[in-house]
């Protein structure tokens, strides 16, 4: 397949072409082309702007995964900003090319998250089973999906990639609690009981190209793992597939003090089932929390 891929250079992207690069023909929207070629090698093409394109009748498949990182800042009004054009102008700039082309791309995939559902408790969530809870996360995800269904045709499939807290050795969440739990001053957050939904990068990469090889596949795809745990599980278990203790608790009052409203990523939670993923035929090769782990530390 002859592929596009927005957001090439970050964590899913470039594992998916590193994975995939050697047996697909694939083109990275980047404005850093000199370190996305360092970082993904000679054989991707590079493209600086949409801009260059007048449709999308040369590729066979977009993947849309660009968007400023949604806990890397306190959440300002202009931090706001930043995360939603991120995703959202990018977006419609690719729903314009889809409407411009006469041999549009058969497969639109489409980043968005768990955070759709916003809140849930210990609730599990399906893509059928759900009543979102009305805040940011879920108001950006909505809208996000909203503008990527507009490039569905009968010539194009959307599928909507909503996806979990994604485990890996080389970034992501689990890079930036290594350190702490290395030292062993890692720990629970606030109670603990805050559900996480997870998904190794490895499934993560298979699963998109699952539904790229399946035309029948579309619309909302949970990207979590079958079996979400709490946030003392989550730890507890991280301690132990490092060997380090995991006791110490970060107290919800210092994380809202540190993050204000950001903080509600790391205190609230969903218990997020692939009900859909695994009912099209996907297998996972990491369904348990611990195996997951140890294959990343």
């Amino acid at each position: 397949m002859n592929i596009l891929i927005t957001g090439g250079t970050g964590l899913v992207g470039s594992h998916f072409i590193q994975r995939y690069g050697d047996d697909h023909s694939i083109t990275v929207l980047t404005r850093h082309p000199k370190n996305a070629r360092k970082k993904l090698g000679p054989t991707v093409s590079l493209l600086a702007s949409l801009g260059e394109l007048e449709n999308l009748n040369h590729f066979d498949a977009v993947i849309n995964l660009a968007g400023e990182p949604i806990a890397e800042k306190r959440w300002t009004d202009a931090q706001r900003e930043r995360i939603e054009q991120s995703r959202w102008h990018i977006t419609e700039s690719l729903v314009g090319l889809f409407a411009a082309s006469e041999t549009p791309p058969h497969t639109f995939i489409s980043g968005s998250a768990i955070g759709y559902y916003g809140r849930q408790g210990t609730t599990p969530v399906t893509e059928a089973e759900h009543t979102p809870n009305d805040e940011f996360s879920h108001r950006l995800c909505k809208q996000w999906e909203t503008i990527a269904l507009r490039a569905e045709s009968s010539k194009t499939r959307v599928c909507l990639l909503r996806t979990g807290i994604v485990l890996s050795r080389n970034g992501g969440a689990l890079k930036k609690m290594l350190l702490p739990f290395r030292l062993g001053l890692g720990g629970p957050m606030g109670d603990g009981k805050q559900m996480m939904s997870w998904i190794h990068i490895h499934d993560m990469t298979a699963g998109i190209m699952f539904l790229l090889e399946h035309p029948e596949c579309s619309g909302p795809y949970n990207f979590t793992a079958p079996k979400p745990v709490n946030n003392e599980t989550f730890s507890k278990t991280l301690g132990k597939s490092l060997h380090r203790p995991a006791f110490f608790r970060a107290p919800a009052f210092v994380l809202r003090l540190a993050f204000g409203e950001m903080s509600d990523l790391m205190l609230t939670g969903q218990a997020v089932l692939p009900e859909r993923l695994e009912q099209a035929g996907y297998t996972f090769e990491y369904g348990e929390l611990k195996e997951a782990l140890d294959a990343c530390v």
